[in-house]
């Protein structure tokens, strides 16, 4: 049989809900709204740290908690652990309207950090401040959302303001050094140079190519390919911005 609690009996403060739903049914626990990103994110792997009480509901605020009936037939499972790490994992995690907008205001730094590291003005060859990247991606109206991480969605801006040029911008070029183990692949050596900019200054040996020089982000994952079985391939910087100027 559920077990009714009144509300008032159960002292959650700073509490954050991740509901899920499975055969009609909608279960929650509470949690430590900051905790449950840390979960998610690998930091924090004690459930208990991540709960503010260790039960599952059928409603949080009434206090009405599930039964055993019901995890069984939903969960297969009536393991309490096991079943509030699949909520943890697939649940919708539901915030007030201060958490929301706290947690929007940090992944929009994150993301525009992000966009600020990986791309230069290409004239003056200089970073974009973050307050800069925000106004041009607020006049296209890309606006961040929750539930998806900062890296890709600053990615998906990039693209954006490289298409859409609101900001002289482009993706700032990673130097890269590559090794091909046997000057016999010509084939190999002949698109490394395609893909890899400025002068041939490491030096060939008899048996090797190598080469130290600038590859346009996008190309990156070619040039793995082109090194798997080949050769190595070590990133020296992932954004090259000339400060001199």
């Amino acid at each position: 049989m559920p077990i009714n609690q009144p509300s008032g009996q159960i002292k959650l403060t700073n509490v954050s809900l991740v509901k899920l739903k499975k055969q009609k049914k909608r279960f929650e626990i509470a949690c430590y709204q900051n905790k449950v990103q840390d979960y998610r994110k690998g930091i924090e792997k004690d459930i208990d740290e991540v709960l503010q009480i260790h039960q599952v509901f059928m409603n949080v605020s009434k206090g009405l908690v599930a039964s055993k009936e019901d995890l069984q037939k939903c969960f297969g499972s009536v393991n309490i652990d096991d079943i509030i790490k699949e909520i943890l994992n697939k649940g919708e995690i539901q915030l007030s309207e201060k958490e929301r907008q706290l947690m929007l205001n940090k992944i929009n730094n994150e993301m525009l950090t992000i966009i600020s590291a990986k791309c230069i003005n290409p004239v003056s060859k200089k970073r974009y401040p973050p307050t800069m990247i925000h106004k041009a991606l607020q006049e296209l109206k890309f606006n961040p959302v929750i539930g998806k991480p900062a890296k890709l969605q600053a990615l998906e801006a990039i693209k954006i303001l490289i298409a859409k040029q609101i900001i002289p911008i482009v993706r700032a070029r990673m130097k890269v050094k590559v090794l091909v183990t046997s000057q016999e692949n010509s084939e190999v050596i002949e698109k490394l140079t395609q893909m890899i900019s400025g002068p041939n200054n490491a030096g060939n040996a008899s048996s090797t190519w190598e080469r130290i020089g600038l590859i346009d982000p996008v190309n990156y994952r070619d040039l793995v390919s082109l090194c798997n079985g080949n050769g190595t391939l070590q990133v020296l910087d992932m954004a090259v911005i000339d400060d001199s100027k």
